[in-house]
């Protein structure tokens, strides 16, 4: 048997799965989510729950990777109790990542075009109002030639870098761009502090104002940085799992998923002090949600000295960001050919990207040929529904899935998480945090799941008068929910 593929360093695993967790997300909606919920009283809870929520399960699914040696398609087989039904979610995991890469490469490919428009000087020179900037954003979605082609070019790159291998590949070209992003990411923070007008953003962004919080609504807000701080680390898919399977037992695992956690707050925070204080300066509301990207900031860096420089290395940023997060998954995915058809690499490279691109047309087809098709209602198209699917239903089931695991008796239990959490050298994991992980980070995960639901369906319902409708989706949700139960805590009989 070929033995498995491993890191080459400890700074490639860290670097390597922080770009894993270093997205769209932490760049995208990080800085808008602070600028609609307060500034630096959302972040101060943010963090908080990052630690409480997200380093306990990015521990379990290391554990789990490292402990069974295996992708997320057969490690539950491997460390799982004869007879029960954890390894049923080794498909969920599966179609999890395979369906966010159904749209991220799309969003990939959009950033690496917008990288290439501002290098090319389309937002450079005369008056760009917001009304241009955003035809232009729509003259893209309305191309299915130019959304195919970005997102072929980005499944292409990722792909070839992964055909490379773990360490010729994945490590070493992820760890120059994370590099890269990092120092491009502070590069262009400095610059953006050192703009006119920019303190009353560095202000508003880094002294908390808890009264501001109040008149908001606290409730909103830290449901707000809850679900923010839960999702910015992609967990629940086996997509960390995989880069502990890939890890010796020389370190331990809490402080290296402390050292990653630390690292993609980084990168989130910065992100925030790139756009918040430029939008203080040119006079911009930083709560803009997702047009904050695409139509308010290139109308900023035009208006900059230096304009097009500066949003030519601010995409080159995201696109890098974007990148090492579809680089992660298809290595994830590559893993599963591997681990449970024994397919060479090379062979699971090629049949995958073929798969992925034509898992991705839908969503392509979506914002243009196919823009009729509304799944979750008016206003909604087959990306909506893809990224849905992920982040409302697997991400938070699937992190249920690994914390139960590492924690009940009928999985791999405790004693075992912890065994294979403390191997090495390091922080060790707390043992008293026991009943929290068991109970206490289920309950919060189940809260997020719902209220997921409940934002999504119940303005849907409302605008159309119909209660029904709500009720009919939290009755989906619930069902979903005892699904995860059934191969939980269930047995063969």
């Amino acid at each position: 048997m070929k033995e498995r593929e491993k890191f080459g360093s400890r700074l490639g695993f860290i670097l390597v799965s922080a770009g894993c967790a270093v997205g769209i997300g932490n760049v995208w909606k990080f800085p808008y989510m602070t600028g609609r919920y307060g500034g630096a009283a959302f972040i101060v809870i943010y963090l908080a729950f990052l630690v409480l929520m997200g380093w306990p399960i990015m521990v379990c699914e290391f554990a789990v990777g490292r402990g069974s040696q295996k992708s997320c398609a057969t490690s539950f087989r491997v460390l799982e109790p004869k007879g029960t039904r954890w390894h049923h979610y080794g498909w969920f995991g599966m179609a999890g990542n395979y369906l966010l890469m159904m749209f991220y490469t799309m969003v990939a490919g959009w950033m690496m075009y917008y990288c290439f428009r501002c290098a090319r000087g389309d937002f450079s020179g005369g008056a760009l109002d917001a009304q241009i900037v955003s035809d232009r954003f729509n003259e893209m979605l309305s191309s299915p030639a130019t959304l195919t082609l970005w997102m072929v070019l980005a499944v292409l790159l990722a792909f070839g870098i992964c055909a490379l291998g773990v360490q010729k590949g994945v490590e070493r070209i992820t760890k120059v761009m994370m590099i890269a992003l990092l120092a491009l990411i502070v590069v262009l923070a400095v610059h953006s502090v050192r703009l006119p007008g920019a303190i009353e953003g560095v202000k508003f962004y880094l002294v908390p104002d808890f009264q501001r919080m109040k008149e908001i609504g606290i409730g909103d807000v830290v449901f707000g940085a809850m679900s923010q701080a839960f999702f910015t680390l992609s967990l629940g898919i086996g997509a960390m799992a995989i880069f502990g399977s890939y890890l010796d037992k020389e370190r331990s695992l809490t402080g290296e998923a402390m050292n990653i956690g630390i690292l993609d707050s980084f990168v989130a925070l910065m992100a925030g002090m790139i756009i918040i204080p430029a939008c203080f300066s040119f006079g911009v509301e930083p709560d803009a949600g997702p047009s904050l990207i695409f139509i308010t900031l290139p109308q900023i860096f035009n208006q900059m000295t230096g304009g097009r420089i500066w949003g030519t290395l601010f995409f080159l940023f995201l696109s890098f960001a974007a990148l090492s997060t579809v680089i992660a998954v298809f290595e994830n995915i590559i893993s599963f050919a591997m681990d449970l058809f024994g397919a060479s690499r090379k062979k699971a490279v090629a049949v995958n990207i073929v798969l992925v691109i034509l898992l991705s047309m839908p969503a392509v087809l979506g914002f243009n040929v196919l823009s009729g098709f509304q799944p979750l209602g008016a206003g909604t198209g087959i990306m909506d529904l893809e990224d849905f699917l992920v982040s409302n239903n697997l991400l938070p089931l699937g992190s249920m899935v690994y914390l139960m695991f590492c924690t009940k008796k009928n999985g791999w239990g405790w004693k075992n998480f912890v065994r294979e959490a403390n191997a090495g050298t390091g922080m060790k994991f707390p043992l008293f945090v026991r009943g929290y992980m068991t109970y206490g980070i289920p309950i919060l995960v189940v809260i997020i799941y719902l209220k997921g639901y409940w934002d999504m369906f119940a303005p849907k319902a409302a605008a159309q008068n119909n209660p029904m409708l709500l009720v009919g989706w939290m009755l989906v949700a619930v069902a979903f929910l005892a699904l995860t139960g059934w191969f939980t805590f269930g047995r063969k009989k």
